[in-house]
């Protein structure tokens, strides 16, 4: 049989301490799906008030009065849940209604910001052909104007 193990986490009212074989046992005893070990709230514990009672009845949540109650010792009423986990609410018929306009709105903001893409993307392809338009008359002027040039300075060899 694995080795039973002390732990304990504070609310700052009271202290509530478990024997249990692992961290995951002691977090499923205190009602907590959250890691309370992670973040330093809850720690394995050798030595303190609680240390007896809780190997006495393993499994079982021992609570123990910090500001209230102080110094008494005896099984949690309740399973205890921190205040950090709120408890969760189906969402108002409003809010939905919130959320589905403003996927709408970014709908139509990627629409007008791909068609507004596209139109320069025609943009581009339009002036490349200009300017590749522009290169052929440009190199069909210079050819012509060049060939003129070269027969004047050729009468002027002569």
């Amino acid at each position: 049989m694995a080795r039973l193990k002390v732990f304990t986490w504070s609310d700052g009212f009271h202290a509530f301490t478990v024997a249990a074989t692992s961290r995951a046992r002691a977090l499923e005893a205190w009602g907590f799906s959250r890691d309370l070990f992670k973040d330093g709230s809850a720690k394995e514990v050798t030595d303190g008030p609680d240390i007896e009672a809780a190997l006495a009845s393993p499994g079982e949540v021992i609570e123990r009065g910090l500001s209230i109650d102080v110094g008494e010792v005896k099984p949690a009423r309740r399973a205890p849940k921190a205040r950090t986990e709120p408890a969760k609410r189906a969402p108002s018929e409003a809010a939905l209604k919130k959320v589905r306009e403003l996927e709408a709105e970014l709908e139509r903001l990627e629409a007008t910001r791909a068609a507004e893409a596209n139109a320069i993307d025609e943009r581009r392809a339009a002036l490349a052909r200009e300017a590749e338009a522009l290169k052929v008359r440009h190199g069909r002027d210079r050819a012509r104007l060049q060939a003129r040039l070269d027969a004047a300075r050729a009468k002027i060899d002569a």
